[in-house]
């Protein structure tokens, strides 16, 4: 057999884009990581080396100056740069989530002025859904858009917003009252600009930076809306799209855990390539231990589930753009991809032993990274909910 989560069916030009990101990330994100990990330091070199490969773009039709890629590619890009350091990957994904909104979702205007800008990285994008008290439940989200003319007053506080202090531009989800009977249907995605940073914008403030478990050197940081006055033209779609939020960023959400599926995909990946060559390095009662059958059969799982996780997530991503919706398939591929992390992690901890818990060692970093893709774009929870629904339409007794 050949080496574990390779990808049928690729085309030249995505082979030689995955390869260019294989070799950067061996090159300039692997020898790095560690050191900027420990410092939580935002990685910038490593940024601009990722805008001159056209990364920000890389799904961004060419029209736009993008490079018009799939979203398989983009995941399987994903997948390479979180096998180096799960922060970078997170750099670009909500950035991506906001470009397909606005090319999926914007008016010719929003397509024309934002897109460019946002495939050569100069302007980069936040997703913002999540508040401090509603978690999963988006209808109990708190935030208000209300009408004034032809403005919104808008105020609220949103939370775990990615790129935070670097975008300059958050696609927010607020209430809205557009007089729907669904709680669903008053809900608006305003595309909202400011000048990147900390600190207060125009009734938008971003406090500081969260503190976290892992997922260091990218910021994390809540957005505090106090009166900020938004045009009727800043609303994804234009005016006409109020009160169709909701259905918009269900539709990013997509394309999200697809996302956090090849992240989770990555992280185990490079779980497992640590684990098998120390299991080759360390040697006891004169053997190298993977001669022992309790690590070879970890070892044999640990492949299975990266494997399992892998075909899931390009599963999904096909389905996807192929045309078809893929809410199932990208909540099958983000719990499976996300558990089977945890597990393929926490095994190359294990058989890393007492060096698994220091500093030094890699696998100290991952064991840290992998808890985020539990929870990041909906728990497992969430994800059987979704998955479960669907089963009971489709398999539903007749008569």
């Amino acid at each position: 057999m050949g080496r574990i989560a390779q990808t049928d069916g690729l085309t030249e030009v995505q082979s030689d884009i995955l390869a260019a990101v294989r070799s950067f990330v061996d090159k300039e994100i692997l020898p790095n990581a560690g050191d900027l990990e420990r410092k939580d330091e935002y990685p910038e070199a490593i940024v601009e080396a990722m805008k001159e490969m056209g990364l920000f773009g890389i799904t961004i039709p060419e029209q736009y100056g993008g490079l018009g890629e799939s979203l398989l590619t983009y995941a399987l890009v994903v997948e390479e740069i979180a096998r180096g350091w799960m922060s970078v990957s997170g750099v670009i994904n909500t950035h991506f989530i906001v470009a397909y909104l606005v090319l999926q979702h914007g008016t010719d205007e929003q397509r024309e002025r934002l897109l460019p800008r946002m495939a050569t990285g100069e302007l980069r994008g936040a997703f913002s859904m999540s508040e401090p008290g509603c978690g999963s439940d988006v209808s109990a989200i708190t935030t208000r858009a209300d009408r004034d003319g032809d403005e919104y007053t808008i105020t609220g506080q949103k939370m775990w917003l990615t790129n935070g202090a670097r975008a300059g531009l958050v696609a927010t989800l607020v209430k809205t009252d557009e007089g729907a009977e669904s709680v669903y249907r008053n809900m608006t995605t305003f595309l909202l600009e400011k000048e990147p940073g900390f600190g207060t914008d125009g009734g938008i403030t971003i406090p500081g930076k969260l503190e976290k478990l892992g997922y260091k050197g990218v910021e994390t940081t809540e957005m505090i809306l106090d009166g900020h006055r938004a045009s009727a033209g800043s609303i994804l779609g234009g005016p006409g799209a109020a009160g169709r939020g909701f259905y918009q960023m269900m539709d990013g959400v997509e394309v999200g855990r697809v996302n956090v599926a090849a992240r989770a995909c990555g992280i185990m990946i490079r779980a497992f390539e640590l684990a098998i060559a120390y299991a080759q390095q360390r040697r006891t009662f004169g053997h190298q231990i993977a001669d022992h059958q309790a690590i070879a059969f970890k070892l044999a799982d640990m492949a299975t589930k990266v494997e399992a996780g892998h075909l899931m997530m390009v599963n999904a991503a096909r389905k996807k753009d192929s045309g078809q919706r893929n809410d199932v398939e990208a909540g099958m591929a983000k719990y499976l991809a996300s558990e089977y992390c945890h597990e393929v992690t926490t095994e190359s901890f294990r058989i890393h032993g007492g060096y698994g818990y220091s500093k030094e060692y890699e696998i100290e970093r991952l064991y840290r990274e992998a808890p985020f893709m539990l929870i990041g774009e909906g728990t497992s929870e969430v994800q059987k909910r979704i998955i479960s629904r669907a089963l009971l339409k489709e398999y539903k007794l007749r008569g």
